[in-house]
């Protein structure tokens, strides 16, 4: 592991449902690093994500976050990391402000930082017209917002990330490729999963693709040729077919 090593991971497998969702997964990410994770529907991207931020044991392996074993020690992700999945955690019954002062107390602030805290995230993600509106009334696209505000809330130093730009519109999804620039610039890690070959070329420096649980893929994009390289790359996995 590298002194910039914020997460690595050795070996990680995991069963769902009786058969193997996740194989022998190895992988390091770095500060700064913005890691996109590609794969079709099942190749085991949630799974992964949801081992990555304490939410799934694995059956096996091991997880070092910060240098620490994330497995044997999950509250570590109370304070390091910000999750947002697939469909955000949110309760129609509270408001944007109920919201991410909750999430912001439940990651050890006091009230007094939470309230800096959620101020300050309001106004990055412009949520300030909402920010007494119910999570039940808003739009899919305003809720996709609400999660990704509750995930940055506390300054994560892990942001993981599971198809955030589903119903945002191209404004917002711009929006959302600056923020986490601006996050790996700070010195977050940033793992960015989905199934959007677009989204990884457009703000990833680097792409790992899942396959059948398993990791068939991990390189660095540097330029609009590795783009192209990964396109075909990618499309050769998911088809079963000799990359060119």
């Amino acid at each position: 592991m590298t002194a910039t090593s914020l997460l690595n991971i050795s070996g990680v497998s995991r069963q769902r449902a009786g058969r193997a969702a996740v194989s022998d997964l190895s992988l390091i990410l770095n500060r700064g690093q913005v890691l996109g994770l590609l794969g079709v529907n099942g190749a085991g991207k949630s799974t992964t994500l949801a081992m990555l931020a304490g939410a799934l044991r694995p059956d096996r392996g091991s997880i070092l976050l910060d240098g620490q074993d994330f497995v044997a020690s999950p509250e570590l992700a109370r304070q390091t990391i910000g999750w947002l999945p697939e469909a955000a955690p949110l309760w129609p019954e509270l408001s944007v402000d109920e919201h991410l002062m909750g999430f912001a107390t439940l990651r050890g602030m006091t009230r007094r930082d939470a309230r800096r805290a959620t101020d300050a995230i309001v106004e990055r993600l412009q949520l300030g017209e909402l920010r007494r509106r119910l999570a039940g009334v808003l739009s899919q696209g305003q809720r996709q917002r609400l999660g990704l505000a509750c995930a940055l809330v506390h300054d994560p130093a892990l942001l993981i990330l599971d198809e955030p730009a589903n119903a945002l519109d191209p404004v917002q999804v711009g929006e959302l490729r600056k923020l986490v620039r601006e996050r790996a610039a700070a010195g977050c890690g940033v793992i960015l999963s989905t199934h959007v070959l677009g989204e990884v070329t457009a703000v990833c420096d680097r792409v790992a693709i899942l396959h059948e649980g398993r990791l068939r893929h991990d390189a660095a994009l540097r330029d609009d040729a590795d783009g192209h390289i990964l396109e075909s790359t990618f499309f050769a996995i998911a088809t079963g077919a000799s990359a060119a």
